[in-house]
């Protein structure tokens, strides 16, 4: 494979990775901050991607469609805590895991009574329209690139507000023990809701950014919110550094495992048989990479309460 060409794929690994991240951001501070299991965050990134569409499509303004789609997935992710989740801390994952999954029917029912069942596209800005030359002679999709640094500027906006804020204090107290942040004055359901809005935007920014690259259509979310729970459990429950490094490493082994394996395996067998097992191959070696983590550290690349 050419070098250019292998540039590329690790640009477009970088690139999925960084949606991934945005996406399993979010459900990972969820999931260590409040224990919940959040099956509706697949739902919150549909609802993103729906409100940058259709803004975008209203006013002819990506950029507001993009501020649309984080104002409504947090809208909706505050609604969601204070109408449901916040009656299920109490109880066990089971509970938890019906009713988020409930809440998957509801958003993807409604979402298909207001917009209907076919696709919407989203363009993207004219002057992200177009390829950028890189060092190397390499050209790459502007927007795709794009993601990329917005991808990076989230996390290092992550990293700020979970260490040097007081917010970001709290959040760290609540999930190491929540009673006694309670007693010390802190309105806890006040703070659970804050984190869950904004891993609700979070997954809202990752839709609108993904809608760009595919369609925007209902259920969208799901298959998504698999290779999150992936990105979390590499990572480790409850930590942003994690959710960096394992979404990273599940989007440069997905991208390169499907584009170097197939030419690989050419090399002792038959082009038609090498991109058959190839491709079956490389579609398995995230799940692969999560139980090689799994065997060697259990709880993950960087453990509970890391960061």
């Amino acid at each position: 494979m050419p070098l250019t060409l292998l540039i590329e794929q690790a640009l477009n690994g970088l690139q999925y990775g960084m949606m991934l991240f945005l996406m399993a951001a979010g459900l990972t501070l969820v999931f260590g901050v409040m224990g919940l299991i959040n099956l509706a965050h697949g739902s919150l990134y549909m609802i993103g991607a729906f409100a940058c569409a259709a803004v975008a499509a209203a006013t002819g303004s990506f950029w507001l469609g993009l501020a649309a789609s984080l104002a409504a997935a947090a809208a909706a992710g505050a609604l969601v805590e204070l109408l449901v989740i916040r009656r299920l801390y109490a109880r066990d994952h089971l509970d938890q895991v019906l009713a988020t999954f409930a809440l998957i029917l509801v958003f993807s029912e409604g979402t298909r009574w207001v917009f209907g069942s076919f696709p919407l596209y989203l363009s993207v800005p004219p002057f992200l329209s177009g390829p950028v030359s890189l060092p190397g002679g390499v050209t790459y999709p502007a927007f795709r690139l794009a993601i990329i640094v917005i991808g990076a500027a989230v996390a290092l906006g992550l990293f700020w507000l979970i260490g040097r804020t007081r917010l970001g204090i709290r959040i760290r107290a609540g999930e190491a023990d929540r009673e006694i942040v309670a007693a010390l004055g802190v309105d806890i359901g006040r703070l659970y809701t804050a984190v869950f809005a904004l891993g609700a935007a979070l997954a809202g920014l990752a839709g609108a950014l993904v809608g760009t690259v595919q369609s925007v259509q209902v259920g969208m979310g799901e298959p998504v919110l698999i290779l999150a729970f992936v990105v979390i459990v590499i990572g480790g429950i409850g930590s942003i550094r994690g959710a960096l490094v394992g979404a990273l490493l599940v989007g440069m082994t997905d991208t390169l495992g499907k584009a170097l394996l197939p030419s690989a395996l050419a090399q002792v067998m038959d082009p038609s048989s090498a991109n058959a097992i190839g491709s079956a191959v490389a579609s398995m070696l995230i799940y692969i990479l999560m139980a090689v983590v799994l065997v060697l550290r259990p709880q993950g690349l960087y453990g509970q309460g890391a960061r």
